[in-house]
């Protein structure tokens, strides 16, 4: 909203109004900004939750520090979303369709996470929102996404092409504006996948084959990506402080891919629009390590559902935007690990139960951050024991950050590194 008045200020010729049009000032304004939001709202929120009684119910699994945690209020996703989305609609051009794409991300992710907050904590039912409930929405969001950039006559890029004397790359030129359905492929040279070389099994309905394969790709990232944050939210700051660095890291994404010259120099996809998105980060970015002003180890509140549905479907979303969806992997290497953790867990469990009639684990627990909170030769017949001691909380919490931040480094080298 404030980029159009400012707008307006510099056509009459407004002294300093015109520091609007650069994406940085913007950037670090809203950076500011949702940092402010967050750290003054999230008191007054956090009291209002203990007023309602708006609890953590824990299970006691023996887990070291376990028990401290009842009554810790939950449901504050909501410091969250409110200090990503008021720098962004101050900030950012809301006519861009990347950042109405993320909007709606925020918001629809947001009330899926709060209603299935709301049921366990009012309504006092552990399960909360039925996981099929939660795979709709998912799936409903990954539909928006696919056919908006599919639909959208904005949302374009222009392809790199090298051009070549004797084998030599000599420059690297852009075409014009088209839809294109590519994505970038870590560590290889021609770094560029296209979803149409996937389907060309299918000359005659090839084009509307490529953007089913798209859809599907979108839903499929969205319901990962989001159940990964979920499932990475068991440690005071560990979602928080990962999503923070992985914000980073897709700020820079979408800043080097919004600049004609660093995207040629880098040799990756430039797409027009997309600068708007480095507002959306800065707000994200402030606005989780806000939050972790009072998640931080001991937590004196709880991002419940309501927050870590909502940062996974802005991760995943963001990336599929700019393209570089297959990049996470690497960059969500923490989250990746966690549901990694829980789906060998039950695989080998229901496998071993089927076969020799008693189940047997993988790790002591999961998902995988559990497995160092618990005591090894604990009458847990677990492969890996190691740990045997308990690690402390925030010990593991910023091993995992510190894993994040070279993963985050590692996925932004992959650039260069092909």
């Amino acid at each position: 909203m404030l980029y159009y008045l400012f707008d307006y200020l510099d056509k009459l010729d407004f002294p300093g109004a015109g520091i609007f049009h650069y994406i940085s000032s913007r950037s670090a304004m809203a950076l500011i900004f949702s940092l402010v939001i967050s750290t003054i709202i999230g008191r007054r929120i956090i009291e209002k939750l203990q007023k309602m009684q708006i609890g953590e119910t824990v299970r006691d699994l023996g887990l070291e520090g376990q028990m401290k945690k009842i009554g810790t209020p939950t449901m504050g996703g909501i410091i969250i979303i409110i200090a990503i989305l008021i720098p962004v609609l101050l900030f950012a051009k809301l006519t861009n369709v990347y950042i109405i794409l993320m909007l709606i991300t925020t918001i629809w992710l947001g009330c899926i996470g709060f209603l299935d907050d709301y049921i366990k904590v009012f309504r006092k039912n552990k399960d909360g929102l039925k996981g099929k409930f939660k795979i709709v929405g998912q799936v409903g969001l990954g539909l928006i996404v696919g056919l908006t950039i599919y639909l959208s006559p904005d949302a374009v890029m222009r392809e790199n092409v090298e051009i070549r004397e004797h084998d030599v790359i000599t420059d690297i030129v852009y075409s014009p504006e088209v839809k294109s359905t590519q994505t970038t492929i870590p560590f290889f040279k021609n770094n560029n996948l296209d979803y149409r070389s996937l389907v060309a099994f299918m000359p005659n309905h090839r084009t509307a084959a490529t953007w089913v394969v798209f859809v599907i790709v979108a839903i499929f990232i969205v319901t990962a990506v989001s159940n990964g944050a979920n499932l990475t939210d068991g440690l005071d700051g560990l979602a928080a402080g990962s999503s923070a660095i992985i914000g980073v890291s897709l700020g820079i994404l979408a800043y080097v891919s919004s600049n004609l010259k660093y995207a040629a120099y880098l040799n990756i996809m430039y797409i027009p629009g997309c600068e708007e998105l480095a507002i959306f980060a800065s707000a994200f970015i402030g606005a989780t390590i806000g939050f972790l002003w009072y998640n931080a180890f001991p937590a004196q509140v709880f991002m419940g559902d309501t927050g870590s549905l909502t940062l996974g479907g802005i991760i995943a979303v963001f990336a599929i935007i700019i393209h570089k969806e297959l990049l996470l992997p690497i960059l969500c290497g923490v989250f990746l690990a966690e549901s990694l953790s829980v789906m060998m867990q039950v695989s080998y469990f229901k496998f071993t139960k089927k076969r020799y009639g008693a189940g047997k684990r993988v790790f002591k627990m999961t998902p995988l951050h559990h497995h160092f909170q618990k005591p090894g030769n604990a009458g847990i017949e677990a492969l890996i024991q190691k740990p045997l001691m308990p690690v402390p909380e925030s010990k593991i919490v910023v091993r995992f950050w510190l894993i994040g931040i070279i993963l985050a480094a590692l996925a932004i080298a992959t650039l260069k590194m092909r």
